[in-house]
């Protein structure tokens, strides 16, 4: 009778901490109920307290967990939400990337009607590029091997020191060499039309007006009105 008084009083006692305190949660109100029928049953009275006791914290613990679980959802929802609305951002950069791709192209295809020329110059008596020119002209040939349309017109000079034959085949190493260097970026050698001319007198005689004759002049064009195509491999 003794232990079924005090039995009654504890659970009592921790229904009415229940009513008092609106910031207990729902685990840990399950939790000191079964606390205290477990220890009651287990240890009388003593072990109901200490029950009680236990499954409160327990009851707090599963709350902590369940808050937590609820605090990572809401942060993952975020973040696919911040993934979604990056990959809108790259859909509508690409979207105008390619709307001024399309603006630019008949400019670029006017331009190349015309005919871009460059010359590129090298030093007395070699037929090789720098490491630095030869370097930049095959990034450029690289993209004009997926630019079908683009014909390349070469033209090889020397200055005018020197034997007039030896200058020749000196203007003639000098094409080649670009030439190859086209065809090693994978350009094809049909789009190519290559010519060494040989030495040309200076407009006066001094090293500098010399250094502008030893070149190779590299004319990009395009055929009547054909546009500039990618090459589909």
């Amino acid at each position: 009778m003794r232990y079924s008084l005090v039995i009654t009083s504890v659970v009592i006692l921790a229904l009415s901490g229940q009513t008092a305190s609106a910031a207990a949660s729902k685990q840990e109100s399950i939790g000191v109920g079964s606390g205290a029928v477990v220890g009651a049953l287990a240890g009388g009275p003593v072990g109901l307290i200490i029950g009680a006791a236990v499954g409160a914290k327990l009851g707090d613990s599963a709350h902590r967990k369940s808050e937590r679980i609820k605090t990572l959802q809401n942060t993952l929802q975020d973040s696919a939400t911040s993934v979604a609305e990056l990959e809108q951002g790259i859909d509508e950069l690409n979207t105008e990337v390619e709307r001024l791709q399309n603006v630019a192209r008949p400019e670029l295809v006017a331009l190349m009607q015309a005919g871009i020329d460059m010359d590129l110059l090298f030093r007395t008596d070699e037929f090789a590029l720098t490491d630095t020119t030869g370097g930049r002209l095959s990034q450029m040939a690289a993209t004009l091997a997926n630019m079908p349309g683009v014909k390349i017109q070469l033209d090889g000079f020397a200055d005018e020191r020197g034997d007039a034959d030896y200058n020749h085949a000196l203007s003639e190493k000098r094409v080649e060499f670009v030439r190859n260097l086209f065809i090693a970026a994978g350009v094809h050698p049909t789009r190519i039309n290559a010519s060494a001319h040989g030495e040309v007198v200076a407009q006066t005689p001094d090293v500098d007006s010399y250094a502008l004759e030893r070149r190779v002049s590299v004319k990009l064009f395009i055929d009547n009105s054909q546009s500039v195509a990618s090459n589909p491999n």
